[in-house]
């Protein structure tokens, strides 16, 4: 694969300039790798547990409404947050996690396969934690929890992967996202925040500017701005 213009700026017009690939295509590289297989593994336990405990009410359909409702702002978060952190000092120590430092190596090439995946130790610290919620949640609760934040987690990661092939948009809603996120690495890293919708968050947080208006950024493939050092 390629990369576009890092001066790419409102189109993000180099996908018209490379070659495509399908969709099935792109679905069977993204079988080959562990964090996939890892979620789907997940989404089949939390499923099964929750068809074999039974007992739905209502309160299943709230927390899952809910969830879904708060998705964008818990990615926006987490993407400025912690994506996006910058190496500190505290008492002496440099606080620098896994996933930013992975995250800023996605951002010198986004199109790095192995770069576009939840870090799988970080898959597997929010598969402990979700567990926990589990434990200590009421088990019916609990269990639809882990069923909608697994799904949810499988989507993301699909989407995101999606987004960095070159498999070309079609759809208007699939095209919004490619956009959306492309402006992010290819434009401006400041704005354009959530991956899996356009308009949501970003437009609520002010962080969804008309492109035009925006300058292109010159760290946005260089967090830190240290020139790769």
């Amino acid at each position: 694969m390629t990369t576009p213009d890092p001066g790419a700026t409102t189109r993000a017009t180099a996908t018209e300039r490379r070659s495509s690939i399908s969709l099935t295509q792109a679905a069977r590289t993204f079988t080959t790798r562990p964090q996939p297989w890892l979620l789907v593994a997940a989404v089949a336990i939390a499923v099964t547990a929750r068809g074999l405990h039974g007992g739905y009410a209502w309160s299943d359909l709230y927390l899952v409404v809910g969830y879904l409702a708060a998705w964008p702002l818990v990615e926006w978060v987490v993407h400025t947050s912690l994506l996006h952190w910058k190496p500190r000092e505290v008492a002496g120590r440099t606080i620098d996690p896994l996933v930013a430092r992975k995250h800023r190596e996605h951002h010198v090439d986004p199109q790095q396969l192995d770069l576009i995946f939840i870090p799988v130790p970080a898959l597997l610290t929010v598969a402990a934690g979700i567990a926990a919620l589990v434990w200590v949640l009421p088990t019916r609760i609990g269990l639809t929890f882990a069923v909608v934040a697994t799904t949810v987690g499988l989507v993301y990661e699909w989407l995101h992967y999606l987004v960095h092939t070159d498999y070309r948009p079609r759809s208007a809603p699939y095209r919004a996202l490619w956009r959306h996120h492309r402006l992010h690495h290819y434009k401006n890293e400041n704005y354009w925040f959530t991956v899996t919708t356009a308009s949501t968050a970003d437009r609520v947080l002010h962080t969804q500017p008309d492109p035009s208006d925006v300058p292109n950024s010159p760290t946005a493939r260089d967090l830190l701005g240290t020139g790769g050092r």
